[in-house]
């Protein structure tokens, strides 16, 4: 099946989001392997976990095969119901990380939770901030949600800065069980209204204007027909 066809027949595989060096882009087949590989090379120092499912203890190339299964699992979770994107971060062409976000009821209560990930190589350089805030142009401009949330443990500074940095709202904590041991995990929260008012200190984060492909497709895959957003 050719690319075009592939993308008439499911969508979300032509969604793209750009800015500048920066994509997030469908993790089709080479992508996912590459992802797999990369993941597998570390994404976090062996003592640390800074995931609630602890995914990356396995072994590099049992974790090279689960981690394929899983990209090809949730491909095929674009619905009104289930909602779960996990695109490719692209850097230059280089596939660095994961950018993801997921919900339920998606069609009813436009409200995703992001996560993501990059290569311990690729970490350190501002590209995790950036691929937040491209990927909430991608949800609020072009998939119209409503609410975005994410969260992270409370010792994993990077992550939290991150979420602050793009104007995401501090929304409580929790307590979650991490290796056997009751673990503080703090949650953050955008609103529609919230993003507006961080919008262009986001876009002069990415330093570039963004450019989105496929998104009005996937609204329309996904349930949502209400002929698109207003971001302004």
């Amino acid at each position: 099946m050719s690319d075009s066809a592939l993308v008439r027949a499911w969508p979300a595989a032509g969604l793209r989001a750009r800015s500048g060096d920066l994509e997030l882009r469908w993790a089709d087949d080479a992508l996912a392997v590459q992802l797999a590989e990369l993941a597998a090379r570390g994404v976090h120092p062996p003592d640390t976990m800074p995931f609630l499912v602890p995914w990356t203890r396995a072994e590099p190339e049992k974790l090279v095969r689960e981690t394929l299964a899983y990209y090809w699992g949730v491909r095929g979770q674009i619905g009104p119901e289930l909602f779960r994107l996990e695109l490719a971060v692209l850097l230059d062409g280089v596939v660095v990380g994961v950018q993801g976000a997921g919900g339920r009821d998606w069609s009813v209560l436009r409200t995703l939770e992001t996560g993501s990930w990059l290569g311990l190589a690729y970490q350190g350089r501002g590209i995790g901030s950036r691929m937040r805030a491209l990927m909430l142009e991608l949800l609020f401009d072009g998939l119209g949600a409503r609410v975005v949330t994410s969260g992270a443990y409370v010792d994993n500074p990077a992550s939290n800065a991150v979420s602050r940095r793009v104007g995401y709202v501090a929304d409580g904590q929790d307590e979650v069980v991490r290796d056997g041991v009751p673990t503080p995990h703090q949650r953050y929260r955008l609103t529609r209204e919230d993003w507006r008012a961080v919008r262009e200190a986001n876009l002069a984060l990415l330093g570039a204007p963004v450019e989105l492909e496929g998104a009005e497709a996937v609204r329309r895959q996904s349930g949502i027909d209400d002929g698109g957003p207003s971001a302004t």
